[in-house]
């Protein structure tokens, strides 16, 4: 079942940042910062964001060794997001210590959710760059059942891959798809690519939109045709 609609805040800073939520006005959606705001901003753009009253998806993509990782998520823990995410390809002992390192004390965290493979990633570059000669979608498959072993909530995959995912991991793990494109929008330098409503039918969880919404003329009824086309309103 389709659950919400997640801007991409890919802006440089602040202001930018700012001027664009302003928009919205009594509308609080669900919002993703990612390296660029975050490394111009820190925390602040967290803690200022959540002020707003926005629910946030930090998306830093962890990678490192499982020691280094699960001190980052005990970090990450305490700015209240609700959901972040690594990279699968840390393997299966960094994924079990982010997850240590995120839950809280009283047993609570974000939601935690594993990169699969990138909506840029084609199977030529996954080959010939990666050296993995698995098709991509058992490829995607395989990582999430790792990330699914490993008691995490769900991935990031393009949503050509979710109907392999819930079949490999079940309807409860969570999809989150970035690559979400209007019909007869650009591509840009995304390559696994569909619509909103493509991926409402296909089962993704939430869609990821960042472009088609933040560099369109009218980005508040940008967005509410997101939702229309994914979440049925």
């Amino acid at each position: 079942m389709a659950e919400d609609v997640i801007i991409a805040l890919d802006f440089p800073g602040e202001s930018e940042t700012m001027a664009f939520l302003d928009l919205f006005h009594d509308k609080k959606p669900y919002v993703k910062i990612g390296m660029e705001l975050f490394y111009a901003m820190g925390s602040d753009a967290v803690k200022e964001i959540k002020r707003r009253g926005h629910r946030i998806f930090l998306d830093l993509k962890l990678h490192d060794i499982p020691n280094t990782v699960k001190s980052a998520m005990a970090v990450l823990s305490k700015l209240n997001v609700d959901m972040t995410n690594l990279h699968a390809a840390g393997g299966s002992k960094m994924m079990e210590a982010a997850l240590e390192g995120l839950t809280r004390p009283d047993g609570t965290r974000p939601l935690l959710i594993a990169v699969t493979q990138l909506t840029s990633t084609s199977q030529e570059t996954l080959e010939n760059d990666l050296l993995i000669q698995k098709p991509m979608a058992q490829v995607v498959s395989h990582y999430a059942k790792t990330a699914a072993a490993c008691g995490l909530s769900g991935v990031v995959c393009s949503p050509l891959e979710v109907r392999d995912v819930k079949a490999a991991c079940g309807n409860k793990f969570l999809t989150v798809t970035p690559g979400i494109r209007f019909a007869g929008g650009d591509a840009g330098d995304q390559v696994r690519i569909t619509t909103p409503e493509k991926a409402r039918e296909i089962g993704s969880d939430y869609i990821v939109v960042g472009r088609p919404i933040t560099k369109a003329p009218d980005p508040v009824s940008a967005y509410e045709r997101a939702c229309r086309e994914f979440l049925g309103k």
